[in-house]
């Protein structure tokens, strides 16, 4: 993730025309300036009169469906940041929790107890980063998948990784509460920290693997194409061979708005704008390591 001044409206406007979304757009941007001058060129040398004043009609036609195809893209971008957002929570929640559990072990723990506390430092930090090592694996993206994938046998044949180190730390504080090193009420008291690491992986685990449905994407971009393909129809008599250098603007920045949503939708992702959750499995590790020490 790139940490930005907001109000450098320099920076972020080079970023903008240097993202590799305009790469990315560059042979559709072609084809639309192509299409524009072929049709420019017909309605202007050939059409007649009587069929200009139908054609300019078609306008009408274009303004009605921008106003739709603006509200899909509105729908379309707030639903993707939603997504981001979720898992930027679930990932501070999952900070704060290893954070309190590290402190609480601290507590219940005896100073001596070297064994121990070097256990919770090492494995409290293990889940975050097998939790970020898990969600950025490509296992995670077709388990839910309907079709069949054999090639999933080559890239992860290890269970499931955030499970068993949540599994282990359970484990052992069970034991450590039946050595009576930790009493009833303070196992009950780390309950809610244990729990909340399977509920935090649970959460990542349903953005990563529930994308945005396929017809809805589908449909944006079917109606993306056919919208600005058709704009040099209606356009042309007004706007001349201007249409030209028109469509393909508007077509860029009605496809970049796509393309934004489907950076940002996916935020476990290795994009600019993902989360950079290594870095917070990083930091979960530091904190630990000064909260438990040995």
């Amino acid at each position: 993730m790139i940490i930005y001044n907001p109000k450098d409206w320099l920076s972020t406007t080079i970023y903008l025309h240097t993202f590799r979304i305009f790469k990315r757009l560059l042979p559709y941007l072609i084809a639309s300036a192509v299409i524009s001058a072929a049709l420019a060129y017909w309605e202007l040398s050939y059409v007649d009169a009587e069929d200009r004043n139908m054609l300019k009609n078609v306008s009408i036609v274009h303004s009605l469906l921008g106003f739709v195809l603006s509200l899909l893209l509105v729908f379309r971008t707030n639903t993707a940041y939603d997504r981001w957002w979720e898992a930027r929570k679930q990932w501070g929640s999952l900070t704060n929790t290893s954070r309190i559990l590290a402190i609480k072990m601290n507590a219940f723990l005896s100073p001596d107890d070297k064994v121990n506390r070097s256990f919770y430092r090492k494995s409290i930090a293990l889940f975050a980063e097998t939790l970020s090592s898990y969600l950025k694996s490509d296992y995670t993206k077709f388990m839910l998948d309907e079709k069949i994938n054999p090639e999933l046998n080559t890239l992860d044949d290890k269970k499931h990784g955030p499970n068993q180190v949540a599994a282990l730390i359970y484990k052992k504080t069970n034991i450590l509460y039946k050595e009576g090193k930790i009493t009833g009420d303070q196992l009950i008291t780390l309950n809610k920290e244990l729990t909340a690491l399977t509920e935090v992986t649970g959460a990542c685990e349903r953005i990563k693997n529930t994308p945005i449905p396929l017809g809805y994407s589908s449909f944006i971009k079917t109606f993306i194409i056919l919208y600005t393909a058709t704009l040099p129809i209606g356009y042309v008599f007004s706007l001349g061979y201007f249409v030209i250098a028109a469509v393909p603007f508007i077509f860029y920045v009605l496809a970049a708005l796509e393309m934004i949503g489907e950076s940002i939708e996916e935020p476990f992702g290795a994009d600019a704008d993902d989360l950079p959750i290594e870095k917070m499995a990083s930091n979960i590790k530091k904190h630990c390591n000064e909260i438990l020490v040995a």
